[in-house]
């Protein structure tokens, strides 16, 4: 036996047993984001802003039961990096607001403090208060917009406070889940880990807050990685299943409106309108054949889901030039479009089903001159496109009747649902024999900027 050479056993440092275990944490986190991500009650959970306790319910559950299990395994296990009481209940709060925060907060301190950690339930508690109440705050989209990255934009976000003389809420959402987890030592240190678990503990009965700042940090950053991390992953999940839904939905606007295009009536009348131009004005006919067609080829050509506002008005001239000589000077159209709005990115054939209801609906009855006006403006930091007639209008109680009547104007309505949610919304004004005004609000995001479904 004397060619058997024996090693020391190596072990990991205490600094490097904790750098693991904030590792290791953050791929936990990431795998249980990525799994409930996955299931399509969980993704259409996220996808709306305003929940019922069902699903505010399975959301708690879903995501609240897997912390709980987390925390057991520190406990049992002594798995240190899958006690995920602290980020998680966080979390709950800014995604589906304070009362499933402080649930998941209940559900992942329950069991520590069965172990005894008596600070432990209500500080997990207090997390989803923290981010519910941060939810009801901020604006909804910049939850979302939270990145793992966030550390690298600091100097924008802080030269965006400077120059709008504003709050930067991306800064804020960092600062409280820095703030929770320094509460956390702080506690942690005054009271020792019989009252509540922190990560510092793990290197020794040292203040780390004053004897290893480098560590804190990484503590810190873990913490904010561990919230902004889910965030990104169900983001992603959300703009993937609104556009799975914006897909269906375009083609049924497509069908629609190529049917509405091609049926009888509608070729008939341009037809007869084109016959009877050719002698006295064939370049007038010859203009509306090549609208006709042209329509008729971006119909069933186009793919894109979102064009400028300026490509979406363009098309619609080729439809309202038909229809102007169809009914003659019966049809004023008019467009007050402003300039700051024109490069504006909107969903692909949002315009004609509000037009063609103006028309439809709006003269079809009426005797004498009948008049469209197309604006758009800016808005408390939105954008209006509106569509308004002068045509024979609605009773109050019969306002529906155009979103029911046809797949048009539903169509329209529930596209702005699947892909901005329910803060914008398609709105019908009418008043009987004064006309009908169809108001489309969407977010400012300019053909340049990157779209975010």
């Amino acid at each position: 036996m004397a060619g058997i050479v024996l090693q020391e056993a190596k072990f990991l440092s205490a600094e490097q047993f904790l750098l693991t275990t904030l590792i290791v944490k953050l791929a936990v986190m990431a795998v249980l984001a990525t799994m409930l991500a996955r299931y399509r009650r969980f993704r259409h959970i996220l996808i709306f802003e305003q929940r019922g306790w069902n699903d505010r319910l399975v959301f708690t559950a879903a995501f609240g039961i897997p912390l709980m299990a987390g925390v057991t395994a520190r406990l049992l296990l002594n798995y240190y990096a899958a006690d995920l009481s602290l980020e998680g209940a966080f979390l709950a709060g800014l995604i589906a607001g304070p009362y499933a925060g402080a649930l998941v907060g209940v559900l992942a301190g329950t069991p520590a403090l069965i172990a005894g950690q008596f600070i432990a339930l209500p500080f997990a508690v207090g997390c989803g208060f923290a981010g519910g109440g941060l939810r009801e705050a901020c604006p909804k989209e910049t939850i979302w917009q939270l990145s793992p990255f966030v550390f690298m934009d600091l100097h924008k976000h802080l030269w965006y406070m400077i120059r709008k003389v504003g709050v930067s809420w991306q800064l804020v959402l960092v600062l409280a889940a820095v703030a929770l987890e320094l509460l956390r030592e702080s506690l942690g240190v005054r009271f020792g880990t019989q009252a509540i678990f922190y990560l510092g503990s793990l290197i020794g009965n040292t203040n780390i807050l004053v004897n290893s700042p480098w560590m804190m940090a990484l503590i810190v950053l873990s913490t904010v990685l561990a919230v902004a991390t889910p965030i990104r992953i169900w983001n992603t999940a959300r703009i993937e299943h609104r556009l799975q839904e914006q897909e269906k939905l375009l083609l049924a606007a497509k069908i629609e409106a190529l049917k509405s295009q091609i049926n009888p009536h509608f070729l008939f009348n341009t037809l007869t309108s084109i016959s009877s131009l050719i002698r006295s004005q064939p370049e007038t006919a010859r203009t509306l054949i090549n609208k006709l067609s042209g329509l008729l080829r971006r119909l069933l050509r186009s793919h894109q889901h979102f064009v400028s506002l300026r490509e979406e008005l363009e098309s619609i001239d080729e439809y309202l030039d038909i229809e102007v000589v169809r009914f003659g000077p019966k049809l004023r159209v008019r467009k007050e479009i402003s300039a700051d709005t024109i490069d504006v990115v909107v969903p692909s054939m949002i315009l004609q089903p509000l037009v063609e209801n103006s028309i439809k609906h709006g003269f079809a009855r009426k005797v004498g001159v009948g008049n469209i006006v197309i604006r758009s403006w800016r808005e408390n930091g939105r954008v209006m496109i509106e569509v308004q007639d002068d045509g024979m209008g609605f009773m109050m109680e019969r306002l529906d009747q155009p979103m029911a009547s046809g797949i048009g104007l539903a169509n329209v309505r529930e596209r702005l649902r699947v892909i901005y949610g329910a803060a914008y919304q398609l709105t019908l004004v009418s008043e009987p024999g004064r006309g009908t005004s169809a108001r489309v609000e969407i977010p400012e995001l300019m053909a340049a900027e990157q779209i975010t479904a």
